[in-house]
């Protein structure tokens, strides 16, 4: 199998060592591998299959010779990726720099694989509760029309970096000692508000918009009609940050133009590659962050008629946020251009 040089942009990071994992783990055919970061991050040593790299601090010039070109987020993509594309790599980009740029495909490759061949250099991974969710609409609307989405996040404090996630862990652990609690991370750290997240829910990812949405809802809304390009869907969403380590879980309603069975529902989504239906209310089982968490697929459960409506279901899935919502979907176009030649 041909092998191909690869950057990791952000690989100290919670993305960029996810990223290491899975390379890792699926064997990723990389010939030579470069890990980049921050001036103030250089000079960390990390350990690859083995071999140990230092982290080098992005400049200009860290790309040339460059083939693959994965970036873990944030706002250094909107500098860093056009001049990864003129130095010859492909960048797959998984902050939200060029998601909804007419000319950059927004790829969920279970979902919308074909639209990648549209890429001018830069392929946009798609927001994490994004790609939770369509991984479980797409199987639903090859059978019938979707009309309408109505979805509610809970969603895990690793959405927010490793600084969100070791919060949680110091704010359970000072009240569990009588301690007073810190908070200065969630539920945006750059705003001068900040709230506890432990034992607490906070209705707010991202900051407001003048429609009242925050930014994290507007991405679902309008990532999802571009992913599976349907601009006439109607979606609302309401995010929320809960106090849970790794691991989305959704509320999904879904009003479809024709009738959609429970139990076609359910074999649709059991034969869609990377969902898996955990649904038996009888024997208590349903997906839960703390089965998902640190795994692949995105698990579909709670499927049951929604019977205020005509054709309409509802349904709850989870997905971990750090694989399948960012690294491991960033990986599976990488691997699906290798496939298919299309470096």
């Amino acid at each position: 199998m041909k092998k191909y040089n690869v950057a990791i942009l952000g690989a100290t990071g919670a993305v960029g060592q996810e990223f290491i994992k899975l390379i890792e783990e699926r064997n990723f055919p990389y010939a030579d591998l470069k890990l980049l970061a921050s001036k103030r991050s250089a000079g960390t040593k990390l350990k690859v299959n083995g071999k140990e790299y230092v982290v080098e601090e992005a400049t200009d010039d860290s790309f040339e010779g460059v083939q693959i070109a994965l970036f873990a987020g944030g706002s250094i993509s909107k500098h860093f990726a056009p001049v990864a594309v003129k130095a010859g790599a492909v960048v797959i980009d998984n902050s939200s720099t060029f998601r909804m740029d007419p000319e950059v495909p927004l790829i969920v490759p279970e979902v919308n694989p074909e639209a990648i061949k549209q890429h001018r250099g830069i392929i946009a991974n798609p927001n994490c509760s994004t790609i939770i969710m369509v991984m479980a609409l797409k199987p639903l609307y090859d059978i019938s029309k979707i009309k309408r989405i109505v979805v509610s996040t809970y969603q895990a404090v690793s959405g927010g970096g490793k600084e969100a996630m070791a919060e949680l862990e110091t704010q359970v652990d000072d009240i569990v000692n009588g301690r007073p609690v810190k908070a200065e991370v969630l539920p945006v750290a750059s705003m001068e508000k900040h709230y506890q997240i432990a034992f607490n829910l906070i209705p707010q990812i991202d900051v407001f918009k003048e429609n009242l949405y925050t930014k994290e809802e507007m991405k679902m809304i309008d990532e999802t009609k571009k992913i599976m390009a349907d601009q006439t869907m109607r979606i609302t969403a309401t995010t929320v940050r809960v106090p849970v380590y790794r691991s989305h879980a959704e509320s999904v309603n879904v009003e479809f133009e024709g009738d959609v069975s429970v139990e076609a529902a359910k074999k649709a989504l059991d034969a869609f590659p990377g969902v898996i239906v955990r649904d038996n209310p009888d024997e208590q089982v349903y997906p839960m962050p703390l089965f998902t968490s640190s795994k692949n697929d995105v698990e579909v459960g709670r499927i049951r008629k929604d019977y205020s409506i005509e054709h309409g279901l509802n349904f709850w899935v989870c997905g971990d946020q750090i694989r399948k919502g960012a690294a491991l979907n960033a990986l599976q176009i990488a691997e699906y251009m290798i496939e298919h030649d299309m470096f």
